[in-house]
């Protein structure tokens, strides 16, 4: 690893440690579905209103309702349909993670590509989420969707810092270093301090741990399976790992040889586009 790359990751690591680092704040509508999520006796009406005040967002709401993955029978138009289609919880869950996704952006060509890749890939992790949580009797399809959402979160504030540090920018394997090496402890940061649960906090430090063994199947385990799945899809795979030694897969009481359960993930790569 370059110099360089040691002189940045220690100074975002002081930035952290000091709570010095620019960390985005969850926008203002995101707090108010959460909020209005939290309220047990809302209306799908009242949810409604409030996603349905983000023009964006109610636009990208109903393109993911009417997507494969969630497959309506009939085409949905409207905000008020998709919750109702949805439901609350999953509504407000999966309306909170496409409105981070409206936080991935950059005035650089560069930084701009990049945001995107990584949120193709929380796409794609977050869609096998979604699949694979109906094989646990633990696991909430709509956490596990906004696990693989946010799974990658903390790349955002790395990414944000490049933008100001033509240096960093200038070289794109240091930048990768950084990334790779600090992604996971500002992630978990950011969601902290985004008041997110602890069982989804802890996905950005824990997925790559591929050895941690869950005391029960979790969101981690779910984000770690999907993980190795896409890369070896996508002709990335994490060099000497193979799921029989991973024990997310037992965790989750999956049989990597059934070729049904593959079909399904690879097809849930694609549903949230």
């Amino acid at each position: 690893m370059s110099s360089m790359a040691d002189e940045v990751q220690r100074d975002l690591i002081k930035a952290i440690d000091k709570d010095a680092l620019f960390l985005p704040t969850l926008p203002e509508v995101a707090l108010r579905i959460r909020l209005a999520a939290e309220d047990s006796e809302i209306s799908i009406a009242a949810l409604s209103k409030v996603i349905g005040s983000d023009t964006a967002l109610s636009a990208r709401l109903i393109k993911v309702v009417n997507s494969p993955l969630l497959r309506p029978n009939f085409e949905v138009s409207d905000v008020l349909t998709a919750v109702r289609r949805l439901g609350v919880n999953y509504s407000s869950n999966l309306a909170i993670g496409l409105v981070v996704e409206q936080m991935f952006h950059a005035k650089s060509a560069v930084i701009e590509a990049k945001m995107r890749d990584i949120w193709k890939l929380s796409m794609q992790v977050a869609g096998v989420c979604n699949v694979l949580s109906y094989r646990s009797t633990r696991l909430k399809a709509d956490r596990a969707t906004l696990a693989g959402l946010i799974h990658l979160i903390g790349v955002l504030p790395i990414l944000t810092y490049a933008e100001d540090n033509y240096e960093l920018l200038s070289d794109p394997i240091s930048l990768n270093h950084v990334i790779e090496r600090i992604h996971p402890i500002i992630g978990e940061r950011l969601l902290r301090s985004w008041d997110f649960p602890d069982a989804l906090a802890i996905v950005p430090r824990e997925f790559q741990s591929f050895s941690r063994v869950s005391g029960q199947a979790d969101y981690v385990d779910l984000v770690q399976v999907a993980t190795i799945h896409i890369h070896e899809m996508n002709g990335t795979p994490y060099p000497n790992l193979s799921f029989k030694s991973v024990p997310a897969v037992a965790q989750l009481g999956l049989n990597m040889a059934d070729g049904g359960l593959i079909n399904e993930m690879n097809e849930a790569m694609t549903l949230l586009y």
